[in-house]
């Protein structure tokens, strides 16, 4: 295969190994990065790759990993080789792309070791089976699943001792919604969470009071794709917006890493304040 052959493989890989690379470290510069070190090592690899997806895909993951490593060191005899044989599985057939990850997911990510991290970014995320999970990770398929089951309820379950703020929980909360993520709604919800509304936003179609736990992640299961995460008078919370402009927010009380209630509001001089924020930080 000459040069040329190989570019126009490499470049049509790059989008999938980038959107791997930014799901795993939460970083779309340093993700384009590792992808271009990928690039680097298929120039100066002299095994003989029986597919090139699949060995992009180790090397990717393996640059990941080690990454991710000089964040949380690890001991020696965990360390992966530094590049893969020809002959590996390959995961490309199994992979569809999704797009972003909330940055609370990302946040709590940060809480995983790097093989937790990997283990489930690619199963969870990617759809990986884990006995390419395993091959990646140079690991067995069963490791490979528990590190994922580890990882998965470490995710699952934010905890107040963990330290998150609350923007952390607001969006770990709004995640779940827009996931239907049932579960996680509750475990994120306190046991008297309740949910209010000013008569501006009853007027635009809220419901004036919810009470109880069960009751207000009903409500929100599937609910809120449209809203936006913004500052509430210096809180972290979201929006509803329409043709760009807000029209109800949401006003989280959060409590102990729980959400203890939701307040909508659509007062328009609270609206003409709203900020749009990205993560605990004021946009741009």
């Amino acid at each position: 295969m000459d040069e040329t052959d190989v570019t126009g493989l490499f470049e049509a890989e790059r989008p999938r190994l980038v959107g791997i690379a930014s799901r795993v470290l939460g970083d779309h510069a340093e993700a384009e990065d590792i992808v271009q070190q990928a690039w680097l090592r298929l120039h100066r690899t002299e095994v003989e790759i029986e597919s090139l997806p699949a060995w992009l895909t180790t090397v990717t993951t393996r640059l990941c990993l080690d990454r991710l490593r000089s964040r949380t060191p690890v001991p020696v005899d965990e360390l992966e080789p530094d590049e893969p044989d020809g002959a590996v599985a390959d995961p490309a057939d199994d992979l569809a792309l999704a797009d972003t990850v909330g940055l609370a997911l990302h946040v709590v990510l940060d809480r995983l070791t790097p093989r937790e991290r990997v283990a489930f970014v690619l199963h969870d995320s990617f759809g990986f089976e884990f006995p390419v999970i395993a091959s990646l990770l140079d690991t067995t398929p069963v490791a490979a699943r528990k590190l994922a089951s580890r990882a998965r309820a470490k995710v699952a379950q934010p905890r107040p001792e963990d330290g998150l703020a609350d923007w952390e929980v607001v969006d770990a909360f709004m995640a779940a919604a827009k996931g239907g993520d049932l579960d996680r709604l509750l475990q994120l919800l306190a046991p008297d969470a309740a949910v209010g509304a000013d008569a501006a936003a009853v007027l635009a179609g809220t419901p004036a009071q919810i009470e109880g736990r069960g009751e207000v992640a009903a409500f929100f299961n599937g609910s809120a794709a449209s809203a936006l995460p913004v500052f509430v008078e210096g809180r972290a919370g979201t929006a509803w917006y329409h043709l760009g402009a807000a029209k109800v927010v949401f006003d989280f009380t959060v409590e102990d890493g729980l959400v203890r209630a939701v307040t909508f509001r659509a007062d328009p001089d609270l609206l003409a304040r709203v900020v749009r924020r990205d993560g605990g930080e004021q946009r741009p």
